[in-house]
């Protein structure tokens, strides 16, 4: 009986130290507040080094895998990181509640040098490179947190968006970087292979195939990584500073790039006003949206809470909450390493007269030979329907699921999500069979 004993024990020691490797464990807690300025690599091409702020939530990240995602954010000419994008005087471009909801590490680096005597971002660089310029010293800032533990960066999970020069840089950083940029959102950027004085309007014969052209050309022996990245586009109807034509011809030639047949899917208005598109691919993923915000002029969309003055607004959509959600709830690549997730219906099915579909879920995650087994049960609806149901609330617009606060999108009829709920009142959002 002792010698049971005693090798039950043994036993159960080693499964737990095998199992110890694969328990996911809380992610280190940030400061909750913007860092200090700081100072990173060196620019060769336009001088100086690059600086900036970094922004490490207090807060969990929301993904299962427990690991955060990094948002990079570039300002537009004639503003500054630290008098837009952060301003704790008025919350800037508004990403501190953003990265607080989603767990998120933001960094809002300066433009080096002086492009266009403005602080611009080379975008119109004619000899982009990965190892000088701007996109050398912002792919490098990228790595410098990517590849530091303490932030436990997921790699699936690094997406660039910006205003303006930093629009443009943005897309110009999705094309030479799709390996690194699982997602990216451009708001009134101009299209690769374009000048600065063509801000005002699209060039004569300049078409989406060009823009094509000139994205692949920058991704080179990268370009099999486009296969799971996606992209967006916001700009205001109102715009006269950089054409608003840009936008749409960006998503066309993204489409053209990822491959195969879109959809378009049906437009849904934003309560703020304004109208959004996204398409479909043939597997049924969304890969690209279009967000045109009625009567909104050159600017970043900050929403309710953000700064309203230097090219930058509050009286329209809060895009950091709407892109963070965007670009959750359609990454192609989060999940993809580490162990093998398997979802299998370990119950019944069942449709409701409002569309709701509810599914008894058993989640297997194997790693090695180690096997975790979660009950879960899930849903998908409206997000109208979540909130009427009591399995979100609506918060100034937008739908948050119960529990875990996370932004399912607007709340209104047009918006689909699935909510998995892992225990009693909580709920995340989910990919359920």
């Amino acid at each position: 009986m002792r010698n049971t004993l005693k090798a039950a024990f043994k036993l159960g020691v080693i499964s737990a130290a095998l199992l110890a490797p694969f328990a996911t464990q809380a992610a280190t807690a940030g400061p909750g507040a913007w860092s200090s300025q700081q100072t990173w690599a060196a620019d060769s091409v336009n001088g100086g080094n690059l600086t900036g702020f970094y922004y490490w939530p207090a807060t969990q990240p929301v993904h299962a895998n427990g690991k955060r995602a990094l948002v990079l954010v570039l300002h537009g000419c004639a503003q500054t990181a630290s008098g837009d994008v952060i301003n704790n005087g008025d919350n800037g471009y508004n990403w501190k509640a953003a990265a607080d909801q989603y767990g998120a590490v933001i960094l809002a680096p300066n433009a080096t040098g002086n492009v266009s005597s403005q602080h611009c971002w080379d975008y119109s660089r004619t000899s982009h490179s990965r190892s000088t310029g701007h996109e050398y010293v912002l792919l490098d800032l990228i790595n410098r947190f990517k590849n530091d533990p303490q932030y436990e960066i997921d790699p699936n999970q690094v997406y660039v968006t910006g205003l303006s020069s930093g629009g443009g840089e943005t897309i110009v950083l999705g094309c030479i970087a799709p390996d690194v940029f699982a997602g990216w959102a451009s708001n009134a950027g101009p299209t690769p292979g374009t000048t600065t004085l063509q801000i005002g309007a699209v060039p004569s014969g300049y078409t989406a195939t060009n823009a094509k052209n000139n994205c692949l050309s920058l991704a080179g022996s990268n370009s099999s990584y486009f296969s799971t990245q996606i992209a967006g586009v916001v700009w205001g109807t109102s715009d006269f500073t950089v054409a608003p034509g840009y936008n749409p011809l960006m998503m066309d030639a993204m489409r053209q790039i990822y491959g195969g047949t879109f959809t378009k899917q049906a437009s849904t208005s934003v309560a703020t006003g304004g109208t959004n598109t996204t398409y479909k691919d043939s597997s049924g993923r969304v890969r690209t949206h279009e967000l045109s915000v009625s009567g909104m002029s050159h600017a970043w969309p900050a929403g309710t809470g953000g700064q309203n003055t230097n090219y930058v607004t509050s009286q329209y959509v809060n895009y950091p909450l709407f892109v963070m959600d965007y670009f959750f709830t359609n990454n192609s690549r989060a999940g993809s390493g580490g162990g093998t997730t398997t979802t299998t219906a370990g119950g019944t099915t069942t449709t409701t007269a409002a569309g709701t579909t509810t599914t008894a879920a058993t989640t297997t995650t194997t790693a090695s030979s180690t096997t975790t087994t979660v009950a879960a049960t899930c849903y998908t609806s409206s997000n109208y329907a979540h909130v009427t149901a009591g399995r979100a609330h609506n918060s100034s617009g937008y739908a948050l699921a119960n529990g875990s606060n996370q932004n399912m999108g607007l709340n209104n009829t047009f918006y689909t999500s699935t909510l998995k709920q892992t225990s009693p009142g909580y709920y995340v959002i989910g990919t359920c069979p």
